[in-house]
């Protein structure tokens, strides 16, 4: 029987063997592309419950498996380590009340483990953790029911997991053209054989001083860094413009003229109003300007400096600041993003609190629901910005005082696009509606590099070399960002595209951007465009092009 100081200290020993091997794990991701790779985020998923598991002293196996489904739960990053944690909550259902743990109880945790974690995936795919993880539930039933002792039976599951893991690649194609196993199964088995160290010979498995986790900061983060006092345009000024239908209505004129004043323009229109955005220091005239086009609701004009100083002061204790849900404020936003501008894009548009994270690193299901919390509104709109942290989000909408929306976009182009559309004068499901349409209508692009050498569709990637991608899918590599950026354009402008939008990043020099907006320019002179500084690490170019809709 296993009882609950080795089950605790089997937990401990899983965290530390996923953790010494977390670059073997990010390794194994198919696509090179620098991210929060499955390894990282499993390693950082089990370690949240780590600190507590240490504090409890002749705990039962229950108490010890609840204190880590809660941990995990809150401490999720990425859909592997959400999936992590959902096999963990399972475990701790079929292990409530046991003073002891036999193999019967191992074998009904474990299916009840991947049962939970086969419901909360839309689309389950074979070859993946899932795989792994059903296959084990499934031996480990069948040796409870031939009385295996739980020590020999938990070594037979972790040979099972290994044997899963390998036939992986048969079941997904793109591992075994990459010749590759899945990430998600490998760092499962690491897991596993965590366990079984504690389980057969009573020891921990220990942590690399070197490879100990970097404390994660909790709670949602503020725009990184400050703007500036040198910056060049204090005044961030939106307004919408309702078209009178007398005399001049072409909006690439006032976005002309609203470019010739300031930079960040945003100008999107349809038949009756323009929506527009510009930081500048000449607000009063920009609006003048917006009156030749009909009559002007909806303005804003406020002063980014002494919004980023009261941010700066306010930053640390904001960041895990309660607000009850009032009940005169019927919505409320919370994007994750990375970069300086591009955080500063969603603040513009109205998001109530950010969440820094995104590609490089996933933020955890507390983060987000840490943010969701400081925002005073009945209804709380999540933008994820990535397919990879769409899960972690999910799973705080139970955890939430107040209703919780998550709009599945899955690039920072979705969530701008997302927020361009919502309309304050509408219900909240009417502008989940305009929200998810204004999503599909834009096709999202970006530009970066690879982190290490890898292989994709029969051709060698050498780490370091130009990556272009379409969505999420790799498309194709270069030796130079601007022409990849330009070929990228040329799959996502369509007939009825309307505007681009290009976001550079940080370690992107400006005159490269500048050059890039040339060849915009040229190549496209019937659309409107904006180039804008993200401020994003990572990406050199973060690529919009909105079309109808």
């Amino acid at each position: 029987m296993i009882r609950g100081n080795e089950l605790r200290d089997a937990i401990i020993s899983a965290s530390n063997n996923i953790n010494r091997n977390k670059r073997l794990v990010d390794e194994l991701n198919v696509f090179p592309v620098p991210d929060g790779d499955t390894g990282t985020n499993m390693s950082m998923t089990i370690s949240a419950a780590v600190r507590e598991l240490k504090k409890m002293e002749d705990p039962t196996p229950s108490a010890v498996a609840s204190t880590t489904a809660s941990a995990l739960l809150r401490g999720a990053r990425g859909n592997s380590g959400v999936i992590l944690s959902l096999l963990f909550r399972g475990f701790s259902k079929g292990l409530r009340d046991c003073a002891e743990v036999g193999s019967a109880e191992i074998a009904g945790a474990l299916s009840q483990g991947v049962e939970a974690a086969y419901k909360a995936v839309m689309k389950p795919t074979e070859g993946t953790i899932l795989t792994v993880a059903r296959t084990c539930a499934e031996r480990a039933a069948v040796l409870a029911k031939e009385n295996t002792e739980p020590v020999a039976l938990w070594k037979e599951v972790c040979a099972t997991a290994n044997e899963a893991l390998l036939l992986t690649p048969e079941q997904l194609p793109v591992l075994k053209k990459a010749g590759v196993v899945d990430a998600g199964g490998k760092g499962l088995c690491l897991i596993y054989e965590g366990m079984l160290s504690v389980f057969e010979n009573n020891e921990i498995i220990p942590l690399n001083t070197a490879d100990e986790p970097a404390e994660a900061p909790s709670g949602p983060a503020m725009p990184e860094g400050e703007v500036s006092r040198d910056v060049k345009f204090h005044y961030c000024t939106e307004f919408i413009v309702n078209r009178s239908g007398t005399g001049t209505n072409d909006p690439v004129a006032l976005r002309a003229y609203l470019e010739s004043i300031g930079d960040s323009v945003v100008v999107v229109d349809d038949e009756s109003i323009i929506k527009c955005h510009v930081h500048t220091n000449e607000p009063g005239n920009a609006l003048q300007e917006a009156l030749k086009y009909g009559f002007l609701t909806k303005m804003k004009i406020e002063n980014m400096l002494e919004q980023m100083a009261a941010r700066g002061e306010a930053e640390k204790p904001r960041s895990s600041e309660y607000a009850a849900p009032d009940p005169s404020v019927p919505v409320g936003f919370v994007a994750v993003a990375a970069g300086v501008g591009v955080q500063q894009l969603f603040l513009d548009l109205g998001v109530n609190r950010i969440v820094g994270g995104g590609q490089t690193m996933n933020p955890s299901t507390n983060d987000i629901l840490s943010a969701i919390q400081a925002v005073p509104a009945q209804t709380v709109i999540v933008l994820p910005n990535n397919k990879n942290i769409i899960m972690a989000a999910e799973q705080a909408i139970p955890l939430a005082d107040r209703k919780v929306i998550v709009l599945p976009t899955r690039h920072i182009p979705q969530g701008l696009a997302a927020m361009l559309a919502f309309d304050p004068d509408m219900s909240v499901e009417e502008n989940v509606e305009t929200m998810s349409r204004a999503i599909r209508s834009v096709g999202s692009g970006s530009i970066t590099y690879a982190a290490r050498d890898s292989e994709f569709d029969g051709h060698k990637i050498n780490k370091g070399e130009i990556l272009a991608l379409e969505g999420s899918r790799l498309q194709f590599t270069d030796r130079d960002p601007n022409h990849a950026a330009m070929r990228i354009l040329k799959q996502l402008v369509k007939r009825d595209s309307t505007y681009i939008t290009v976001l550079y990043g940080k370690d992107l020099p400006q005159d490269k951007a500048e050059a890039l907006e040339k060849e915009i320019a040229e190549k496209y002179p019937n659309l409107d465009y904006s180039v804008v500084s993200g401020g994003q690490p990572v990406y050199h170019y973060i690529i919009s092009v909105e079309s109808k809709y």
